[in-house]
């Protein structure tokens, strides 16, 4: 668990992105040679998948608690459009893992804490006007930073600024107890900037910047926020040929003077990229992976299509007593399921831990989840995937395949699941 309160809002900050899905209107050029006229425009069925990776350090009273790697996917899909306005649907899904100096070594060999933790998944629904401003229901937390950017009913030129209202919404569950999302409003002032690079290539590109200085009312929590301070500096990359932007960089940070005395800070850099990758054909996927399965003699494995994409289940899978190291045999099975995903590199992968029903819950929790982490060290090791392509979940005994009140039942219930990401 996070050590910082206040930080688990900031870790979805780069659902900005998000916000700058922009398709620029007929008639890019403005009346004057030279200016750009930017609106949004949505087509239903359009979809999105975006990536963004935060590095954050978190202090509490000036000492630093926690460096961490903040991994976020977003997927987006355009249900409705009408009159200028788009009514979009998106999946927010975080993992993190905590940065070390130098990687803890585990007893079988492999580093330890290389692979992203599963966080959290959220759900929202929203529209968006032509010139970007959205309307969405209080009950939705995503995305984090709304209302940017919102361009200017006008022709733009580089080096023309514009300045727009907008504001930031918190998860503060966790950290402060506080219900419901968590309002902070600012003012967004915009430059276009020209051509930019990224990764080696040129974009048309413009920079987001905002102070905040707030000294909110108190609201009902365990600990409330009685002065927030905060800077964010962004550079948002965009595609005219494609009509919406490609990435965005960032740098932050948010200082919280809280009710209890303390004052906790989080800063750090961010940046995220739309990754597009083709459909798969889960039903061929499925039929291929279940024959080389069979071809390799894969014991206690088969593959299933699911809703996130196809997944590998090892059932009754072999550690230490009580612990995650896994036993040579598993290691030798494991050798060759990586020969199968290898075969789809462009895949994302998702590693779940579940046990059989024995023990306390949070026993089980902690269980299942070391142990996937323990399969998604070994195929990081085999460099199947890099740890920013790989997440891992606990789910101890909640999704059972099998009869816990029987020995064959608990063997299929003790399993690690491989699910090869629809992305």
């Amino acid at each position: 668990m996070r050590q910082v309160p206040g930080s688990a809002a900031r870790f979805f900050l780069p659902a900005l992105v998000l916000a700058v899905l922009a398709v620029v209107a007929p008639g890019v050029w403005g009346e004057d040679v030279g200016s750009f006229r930017f609106a949004y425009k949505h087509a239903a069925g359009d979809r999105y998948r975006i990536l963004s990776t935060v590095h954050e350090e978190g202090y509490v009273n000036r000492k630093l608690s926690l460096r961490s790697e903040i991994l976020n996917r977003i997927a987006v899909e355009v249900v409705e459009a009408r009159g200028g306005t788009g009514r979009h649907r998106a999946v927010f899904q975080t993992a993190e893992r905590a940065l070390r100096t130098e990687p803890a070594v585990r007893s079988d060999g492999y580093a330890e804490g290389q692979s992203y933790q599963w966080e959290r998944e959220y759900e929202s629904e929203f529209q968006r006007d032509a010139r970007g401003y959205i309307t969405i229901d209080r009950r939705f937390y995503m995305p984090v930073v709304r209302n940017v950017p919102v361009f200017p009913d006008r022709d733009i030129k580089v080096g023309d600024s514009w300045s727009a209202e907008g504001h930031e919404m918190h998860d503060f569950r966790d950290s402060f107890g506080i219900s419901e999302p968590y309002r902070i409003p600012f003012t967004a002032n915009y430059t276009f900037l020209g051509e930019q690079e990224w990764k080696g290539r040129p974009y048309p590109a413009f920079s987001v910047s905002y102070r905040i200085f707030s000294e909110p009312n108190p609201v009902a929590g365990r600990i409330w926020p009685r002065r927030i301070l905060g800077a964010s500096d962004q550079r948002v990359f965009w595609d005219f040929a494609l009509g919406q932007a490609v990435a965005y960089t960032e740098t932050f940070r948010m200082i919280f003077e809280l009710s209890d005395g303390r004052t906790v800070e989080y800063c750090g850099t961010a940046e995220a990229e739309i990754v597009e990758s083709p459909r798969m054909d889960k039903e061929q996927a499925v039929r291929d992976i279940n024959r080389d399965i069979a071809d390799l003699g894969i014991a206690d494995a088969s593959a299933r299509i699911v809703d996130e994409g196809i997944t590998i289940s090892l059932e009754n899978v072999q550690f230490q007593a009580e612990s995650a190291v896994l036993l040579p045999e598993e290691r030798a099975k494991l050798a060759k399921i990586s020969e199968i995903l290898r075969r789809y590199p462009n895949r994302d992968i998702l590693v779940g831990g579940h046990t059989a029903l024995a023990g306390t819950e949070a026993g089980r929790m902690q269980l299942s989840q070391d142990r996937a982490a323990s399969v998604a060290e070994y195929l990081i090791a085999g460099k199947v995937r890099g740890p920013e392509r790989m997440v891992v979940r606990g789910y101890g005994a909640e999704k059972p395949l099998g009869d816990n009140r029987t020995e064959a039942g608990r063997r299929r219930n003790r399993r690690v699941e491989i699910t090869i990401l629809e992305n």
